[in-house]
C-alpha cells in the first residue's frame, strides 16, 4: 500500500480504538470496532488497487486542509516546480495544491504541477537521453524539495518527485549510487535558480494561492523576471 493509504488505515484505526475506550459512554454497540475496522481495511485495499489510492488520498487531504501551515508549504514547494520548470523550457500544463482539486481535474495522486513530458517520453523510447535534458528534468522534479529547504530549512514532501527520479533511473539501467549523487546536484541547481530568482518565486507564491490559472502564471514570470531567465550552468552537461 501507498503511504498516504497507510496514513488513512492508520487514522481509521486510531478512531476506532477511541471509540472502544468511550464506547461504553456514549452507548456504542460492542461489535461496532471489529466491523468499523474490517471495514477500513476492505475499503483501503480496494482504494489501492481499483483507484491507486484517490480515496486515502482524499481523506488524508481533507485534514492537511485543516493546517495553514501545511498548505503555505505545499504551495511554496509546488511553486518552486512551477519556477524552475519556467526556466528550463519545460511546458507546465496545469496544477493543483490539494487532491481535492487534483480529483476534480481528474488529476492522479495528491495534487502538483502537471508537465508536458511528450519530448522526455519520445527520447527514452530509443533508450537513450542526452545528458542535458536528463539535468533539465532531474533539476525540476527536485524543485519542491529545493524550495522547502531554501524556505524552512528542510523538506518534508517530494516522495512522489523522488519515486518519478527512481522510475526513471531504472529505465537509464545506472548505478543507485550515481543517481544518489545526481539527486543532490539538482537539488542545488534547483535551489541556485530559486535563490536567483526569489522575487519571482514569491510573486509566484502569491498568484498560485489565488489559484490563478497557468496562462496568468506565465505571464507573470515574463513580467518580472529578466531576458536571461535560464542559466548556463544548470544548461550544461555539468560533468555528468
Amino acid at each position: 500500500m501507498s503511504q498516504t493509504t497507510l496514513n488513512t488505515v492508520a487514522i481509521a484505526i486510531f478512531l476506532v480504538t477511541m471509540s472502544v475506550l468511550l464506547g461504553p459512554l456514549l452507548d456504542i454497540p460492542q461489535a461496532f470496532p471489529a466491523i468499523a475496522i474490517v471495514s477500513v481495511l476492505g475499503v483501503a485495499i480496494i482504494d489501492q488497487a481499483s483507484w491507486n489510492g484517490t480515496l486515502g488520498n482524499l481523506f488524508v487531504n481533507g485534514f492537511n486542509r485543516l493546517s495553514g501551515d501545511e498548505r503555505e508549504r505545499v504551495l511554496r514547494h509546488e511553486a518552486g516546480h512551477f519556477l524552475v520548470a519556467y526556466l528550463l523550457d519545460i511546458p507546465v500544463v496545469d496544477y493543483t495544491l490539494n487532491a481535492w482539486d487534483a480529483w476534480k481535474k481528474g488529476m492522479p495522486g495528491v495534487g502538483g504541477v502537471q508537465f508536458d513530458t511528450a519530448d522526455l517520453d519520445t527520447v527514452l523510447k530509443t533508450g537513450q537521453l542526452p545528458a542535458q535534458m536528463l539535468n533539465r528534468y532531474c533539476t525540476v522534479w527536485m524543485a519542491g524539495i529545493a524550495a522547502e529547504k531554501m524556505v524552512y530549512g528542510q523538506a518534508q514532501g517530494g516522495r512522489d518527485d523522488l519515486q518519478k527520479f527512481s522510475i526513471l533511473w531504472q529505465q537509464l539501467q545506472r548505478p543507485i549510487q550515481e543517481g544518489q549523487v545526481r539527486q543532490r546536484w539538482a537539488v542545488l541547481q534547483a535551489q541556485n535558480l530559486l535563490e536567483k530568482h526569489k522575487e519571482a518565486y514569491d510573486e509566484l507564491v502569491n498568484a498560485m494561492a489565488e489559484d490563478a490559472p497557468v496562462r496568468d502564471c506565465l505571464d507573470l514570470l515574463a513580467s518580472t523576471m529578466s531576458s536571461d531567465a535560464t542559466t548556463p550552468e544548470t544548461q550544461n552537461d555539468s560533468g555528468f
